[in-house]
C-alpha cells in the first residue's frame, strides 16, 4: 500500500475540534508520541489509524483520498501551464500541497478560475470597444457552458446517485415480477400511470429531425424512431418515464448553486439524471453486480446478458459506486476521429487536459484502425498511475446508401489494481512496469521530453534550440535554410 503523510490535515482536524495531542491520542488509542509522529509526518497514516480517525472525530474517510490529491495535483498543473512565463513548479511539490495544504490548493485554483473569467471579460470588452458598438448588453461574469457544469455537477457525485439508483431498482424488480419484456411493460406503464400514447415514427428518409424521442405534452403522444432496437426503446421509454415519475426527485438533485443561474445547464441535468435513471432501470444495480462480477466485466457477455449495447454496458459499469456494494471504480470516455470528447463519466478521478489534446498513444484513438474490435491496455501517466483500459469503437447508422454513420470509440478504464478483477487483464504481466504504455493528458501539460508523438512543447519547460528548429518549426529546416 502506498505510504499516505497526512500530518498537516491531521492538526488542522484536531485544531478544528479543541484538542490537545494528548486528549487525541487517548481518544485515538494512541501514544501521544506515536501522533506527534503522525503529525510531523514521521509515520505514514495508516488504514487501521484512519478507520479510527474516521469514528472518533465524525469525518468522511473521502478527506483522507488519494483521488481527491490526484485531481487537486491535475488542476494545479493546469492552472500553472496557462501561465508559461512564470517559475516550473515540479511535480513532487505539488503533491506536497495537495495532500498536506489541499486547501491552499483549491485557493490557487479559485483565483486562476478568477483570472480566467477577468480575461475573458477583457476579451470580450476589448471586442466591443473595436467594433464601435453601443448596442450590446453590459457584460455578465464568464460562465461555463452548460455541458461544463453538467459534467462537473456528476463527476462531483463521482457519478453515481444513490436515490435515482434505488427508485430504479425497485420499479425494475416490479417489471421483473409482472413479466414479459422491458418495451411492453413500460408502454403500458407509460399509458396506464401517465395517458401516454407511443408511437413509431417512419423512416422516410428525411433527416430534418434526428431525435431517437419526442414527447408532446398537450397530446401526451410519445414518438420513438422505428430505427431502434429494443433495447434502445426500452431506454428511450425508461427515460421518458423518469421525466414524469421521478420529476420531484430529479427537481430536488438539480436545485444546487450551480444550476440555479443557469436554467439551460438545469435542464440538461434533469435529462442527464432521466438517462441515468433509465440505465439503472434496464441494468438494475444488485442483479447487475453480481452478473458483472461472476462475468469478470465481460463487457461483450454483459451485453447479450442484458440486452444492452456495449455502450451502454459500459456507461452502466462506471455508476457502481454503492457505499455497502461498491463495484470497480471506472473512468468512462466517448471520443470521435477528430479527439472531441462527447462523454465523460467517472466514478474515480481521471482528468484530461483542458489546454490541448488528448495523448495520441492512447488507445481510444487506435480502435478506429481496429473496428469492432476491443483493444487493451495498460497505460501509465508522469505521475505514475498506471490504468487498465479497454477501447472498441461503436456506430450508429444515420440514413440508407452514402449517408455519414457516426463513429465513436468508447473506452473504460481502472487503477491496475483492479485489474486481476477484469477479463481483460488476462495475459498481461500486471508485475512489469515498462510494459504499460507512457502516456499523458495532453502535450501542452504532460512532462515527458522525449515523447515521439509530441505535436507541441510542455508549456512549462523551454525548447532547446535543435528541438525548436526540428520538431516545431512551421517548415522543416533544409539544408539551405540552415546555411
Amino acid at each position: 500500500m502506498k505510504k499516505t503523510f497526512m500530518g498537516v490535515r491531521l492538526r488542522k482536524l484536531r485544531a478544528e475540534r479543541g484538542m490537545t495531542q494528548v486528549a487525541l491520542a487517548q481518544a485515538l488509542g494512541l501514544s501521544p508520541s506515536y501522533l506527534n509522529q503522525l503529525e510531523q509526518n514521521q509515520r505514514p497514516l495508516t488504514v487501521g489509524v484512519l478507520l479510527r480517525i474516521s469514528r472518533t472525530l465524525g469525518v468522511d474517510v473521502q478527506q483522507f483520498s488519494e483521488d481527491e490529491e490526484a485531481q487537486l495535483v491535475a488542476g494545479l498543473r493546469e492552472a500553472l501551464a496557462d501561465n508559461p512565463g512564470g517559475e516550473p513548479v515540479a511535480l513532487p511539490e505539488l503533491r506536497e500541497i495537495a495532500s498536506q495544504m489541499p486547501a491552499v490548493g483549491r485557493a490557487l485554483l479559485a483565483l486562476h478560475r478568477r483570472n480566467l473569467e477577468a480575461t475573458q471579460r477583457l476579451e470580450a470588452l476589448a471586442l466591443q470597444l473595436g467594433d464601435g458598438r453601443t448596442d450590446i448588453a453590459p457584460l455578465q461574469g464568464a460562465r461555463p457552458m452548460a455541458f461544463e457544469t453538467v459534467r462537473d455537477f456528476f463527476f462531483a457525485h463521482q457519478n453515481h446517485f444513490d436515490p435515482v439508483d434505488r427508485a430504479a431498482e425497485a420499479l425494475a424488480a416490479e417489471a421483473s415480477a409482472a413479466g414479459g419484456t422491458r418495451v411492453d411493460w413500460l408502454s403500458q406503464r407509460l399509458m396506464q400511470r401517465h395517458g401516454v400514447h407511443l408511437l413509431a415514427t417512419r423512416d422516410d428518409g428525411d433527416d430534418s429531425d434526428p431525435r431517437q424521442r419526442s414527447f408532446d405534452p398537450a397530446s401526451r403522444t410519445l414518438r420513438l424512431a422505428a430505427s431502434l432496437e429494443p433495447g434502445q426503446q426500452a431506454f428511450q421509454l425508461a427515460t421518458q418515464l423518469a421525466l414524469l415519475e421521478q420529476s420531484a426527485l430529479l427537481d430536488a438533485l438539480v436545485d444546487t448553486p450551480e444550476f440555479q443561474n443557469d436554467p439551460q445547464a438545469r435542464t440538461l441535468g434533469r435529462i442527464g439524471l432521466a438517462n441515468y435513471f433509465a440505465g439503472a432501470l434496464l441494468l438494475p444495480y444488485a442483479v447487475f453486480l453480481k452478473a458483472a462480477e461472476a462475468l469478470r466485466y465481460d463487457i461483450d457477455r454483459l451485453s447479450s446478458r442484458f440486452g444492452v449495447g456495449f455502450e451502454t454496458v459500459c456507461h452502466r459499469l462506471s455508476t457502481l459506486q454503492r457505499a455497502d456494494a461498491p463495484g470497480v471504480p471506472f473512468f468512462f470516455i466517448r471520443v470521435d476521429r477528430a479527439g472531441n470528447i462527447s462523454k465523460r463519466q467517472s466514478a474515480t478521478h481521471f482528468h484530461f487536459s483542458k489546454t490541448g489534446g488528448t495523448c495520441p498513444l492512447w488507445n481510444v484513438y487506435e480502435a478506429f484502425s481496429q473496428p469492432g474490435r476491443i483493444l487493451p491496455q495498460l497505460a501509465r501517466m508522469p505521475d505514475g498511475r498506471t490504468t487498465l483500459w479497454i477501447a472498441r469503437t461503436v456506430s450508429k447508422a444515420q440514413g440508407g446508401y452514402g449517408a455519414p454513420s457516426k463513429t465513436f470509440s468508447v473506452a473504460l478504464g481502472c487503477d491496475i489494481r483492479h485489474a486481476p478483477r477484469l477479463v481483460y487483464a488476462r495475459g498481461l504481466n500486471l508485475d512489469d512496469p515498462d510494459i504499460a504504455t507512457p502516456i499523458g493528458m495532453g502535450c501542452k501539460v504532460c512532462e515527458r521530453a522525449h515523447c515521439p508523438q509530441r505535436a507541441f512543447p510542455f508549456v512549462g519547460r523551454p525548447l532547446e534550440a535543435s528541438e525548436n528548429e526540428s520538431r516545431f518549426a512551421p517548415y522543416p529546416a533544409g539544408p539551405s535554410q540552415r546555411g
